[in-house]
C-alpha cells in the first residue's frame, strides 16, 4: 500500500516531505545506537517499487553493512540483500527462520499501519522483538495529524474507525476502507502495542516527528537490555 497514487496532491512534494521526516527520524536513531555494533541489518516490509526518493530510506542509509536482509510480503530480488524471506512480519516464524533473520538492528518504516488488526500489529512488535539482537525501529504516521496521506484527505481520518471506513467505501477509497490495508496508530494504542509484550527485555522510547508544529509520526525505539 506504500507509494500508491497520491491523487492530486503533487507527488514530488510529497516525496521530499517524507524523505526529510525520514532524515529527521534517522538523526535520532543514530544518537541512541552504536554504529560499531551493528554488523547485521534487517528491513521489515521492503516495498518493490523504488520510483520514490523516499522507498525503503532506511535501507539506503545502511547501504555500507555487508549483512543485509529483507522480509517483506512483495517480491524483492537478492541484489540489494545477502537474505530475502517473501512472508508477512505477522505470521508465526520457525525457530531457523528467526535464526537466519535475526539481526544487530531491525527497522521497519510506515509498515504496522498496513498489517491490519490490532491484534496483528501486537504480533508484528512481538516478531519484531525475537529478531533483533541489539536495537529496533518502528515508524508509523500518527492518526491525529490533520491529513491522511494515504487518501489525501483531511480530518476523516480522525473519526471513529468504523465510521471513517465507512465514508471511505461510499467515497469510493475501497482498498483503505479495509482494516487490513489501512489501521491508523495514535499514541494511547501504540503504547498499548507495547505494553502487551510484557516479557520483553528491551528498553522502549517513542518520539513524536513534527510537520508545521504538529505531530504527524510516531518513531518507536526498542534496544535489547543486555
Amino acid at each position: 500500500m506504500k507509494n500508491k497514487n497520491y491523487g492530486i496532491l503533487n507527488l514530488r512534494i510529497i516525496d521530499n516531505i517524507i524523505e526529510k521526516k525520514r532524515f529527521e527520524m534517522l538523526n535520532i536513531l543514530q544518537k541512541y545506537i552504536n554504529t560499531s555494533q551493528i554488523n547485521s541489518f534487517l528491513d521489515i516490509g521492503t516495498t518493490e517499487d523504488e520510483s520514490l526518493k523516499s522507498s525503503n530510506f532506511f535501507v539506503k542509509q545502511f547501504n555500507y553493512i555487508s549483512t543485509k536482509k529483507s522480509i517483506s510480503d512483495q517480491n524483492i530480488t537478492n541484489e540489494k540483500f545477502t537474505k530475502v524471506l517473501k512472508k508477512s512480519i505477522t505470521s508465526n516464524f520457525e525457530e531457523n527462520e528467526i535464526d537466519l533473520f535475526r539481526s544487530d538492528l531491525v527497522i521497519s518504516s510506515a509498515t504496522i499501519e498496513h498489517v491490519g488488526s490490532f491484534e496483528n500489529q501486537k504480533k508484528m512488535m512481538e516478531n519484531i522483538m525475537k529478531l533483533s539482537d541489539r536495537y529496533f525501529l518502528i515508524t508509523t504516521p500518527y492518526r491525529f495529524f490533520p491529513i491522511d496521506f494515504h487518501t489525501k484527505l483531511p480530518f476523516l481520518h480522525m473519526l471513529p474507525k468504523s465510521v471513517h471506513r465507512k465514508i471511505l467505501f461510499i467515497i469510493g477509497l475501497k482498498e483503505y476502507a479495509k482494516e487490513e490495508n489501512l489501521n491508523l496508530l495514535d499514541f494511547s494504542s501504540l503504547n498499548k502495542i507495547i505494553h502487551s509484550q510484557r516479557n520483553a527485555n528491551f528498553k522502549i522510547k517513542i518520539f513524536k516527528i513534527s510537520l508545521f508544529g504538529l505531530t504527524s509520526n510516531l518513531l518507536i525505539f526498542g534496544e535489547k537490555e543486555i
